[in-house]
């Protein structure tokens, strides 16, 4: 069988456009000459002082458990490895702010009651495939500039989100990497998510991949969501199935689009769907009656899609690329056959694209009247909330003033 790359193409694009797009490298560079960020002495200090340090003459097997894997994934850089006296069934690995210094890889007292020797070997692997896909540098760069309760773009927050699954994906890669046994990984995944052992719940298996492929349809047929950090089992558990079985890197991909198409879903109902077309369609109407869609209109249109599509930009460039006009007319029609009373918010969203280039030419007031009375509001309605509006947020140019 071919030996298949453990790394994800959309984890790797989306990772730099996250960095580039948070000035990674100046940043970075920033940190290093006003050392502010302490994150990996805080670590380091907690982990010496309240942990035990896995070491030769300490915890020999667990030691020389964790040296294998290493050897296994080629990964030659130090690494600190840690226990913690902590019952939850969790591990975490964190990378070195400074080159040349080790790594930290955490396992909490808990797995160890409940893992044999090769489960351990699929989490250290897990945690050491953080560290060799760089994914854990990211996320310090992170939460430094959005500490915690800060107010992260929405756009950017489901970015952030599709990357760490993705990363969470690729490191399961290397976790079985470690073990080569599929059935190992299978389990261990379902000892964390129960916190049970289960040969002495007499699970075999057999009933756990069933039960796996009973739930990953619930996702599959657009009614489950992945929101947390980490993909949801039943995604984690297949993914790592076509990496054990693909034959190709081409077969591979193909089981894995349909895997990640769950994880880039926003919205969990048809009417989101219906409600992201109608913002792209009417966008770009709206904006184009002028006879050209300006900057300001075009970022108004993506920042509203960004509340509804991980990917904005290109999901309205695909809309751009059909039928606009009948793109438009069935959203319109399928959302007030769903919820009829979002009339007044269609209008608004149109108003709102309309002043987003601090003008109102007249062209676009009579797109919306139009608009408005094609779903019942009398001219006088429409003119209100276009009053209203006016009043309430519109903002001349500074270029006209000037």
């Amino acid at each position: 069988m071919k030996k298949l790359n453990p790394t994800i193409e959309l984890e790797k694009q989306i990772g730099s456009q996250i960095y580039n797009a948070l000035q990674g490298p100046v940043v970075e560079e920033v940190l290093r000459k006003t050392k502010i960020s302490s994150s990996d002495a805080y670590w380091r200090s907690s982990m010496e002082g309240h942990c035990l340090k896995v070491q030769p003459e300490l915890l020999p097997d667990f030691y020389r458990l964790c040296q294998e894997v290493k050897q296994q994934l080629n990964f030659d850089e130090p690494v600190d490895f840690y226990i913690t006296g902590d019952s939850t069934v969790n591990a975490f690995s964190l990378a070195a702010e400074d080159e040349g210094q080790p790594h930290i890889v955490n396992v909490n007292s808990g797995l160890f009651d409940l893992m044999t020797q090769d489960e351990l070997r699929f989490v250290v692997g897990h945690e050491l495939g953080h560290l060799i896909n760089r994914d854990t540098s990211l996320s310090r760069l992170i939460y430094f500039v959005f500490p915690p309760n800060s107010n992260v773009p929405v756009s950017l927050q489901y970015k952030i989100r599709l990357h760490e699954q993705l990363a969470e994906l690729v490191a399961d890669r290397y976790g079985y990497m470690a073990t080569n046994n599929l059935n190992v990984c299978v389990t261990a995944f379902f000892k964390m998510a129960s916190g049970l052992d289960l040969e002495k719940m007499s699970v075999s298996i057999e009933a756990l991949l069933a039960d796996n492929n009973r739930r990953l349809d619930y996702f599959l047929n657009d009614k489950g969501v992945s929101r947390a950090s980490h993909p949801v089992n039943p995604i984690r558990v297949q993914a790592l199935n076509l990496f054990a079985n693909a034959d190709t890197e081409e077969s591979l991909k193909q089981g894995m689009d349909e895997l990640i198409a769950i994880l880039l879903k926003v919205g969990n109902s048809e009417l989101d769907e219906h409600l992201a077309r109608f913002m792209a369609s009417a966008g770009i109407i709206v904006a184009s009656s002028d006879g050209e869609i300006k900057d300001d209109e075009f970022n108004q249109i993506l920042d509203t899609l960004a509340s509804l599509q991980i990917f904005p930009r290109r999901y309205l460039e695909e809309i751009a690329a059909g039928d606009i006009g009948d793109t438009f007319n069935k959203a319109v029609g399928n959302i007030l056959n769903i919820n009829p009373g979002m009339r007044e918010s269609l209008l608004q969203y149109m108003i709102h694209i309309v002043m987003s280039d601090k003008k109102i030419a007249e062209q676009e007031v009579n797109m919306l009247y139009n608009f408005g009375e094609s779903i019942g509001f009398s001219e006088m309605e429409v003119a209100q909330s276009i009053a209203h509006s006016i009043q309430k947020s519109y903002v001349p140019s500074l270029e006209s003033i000037c």
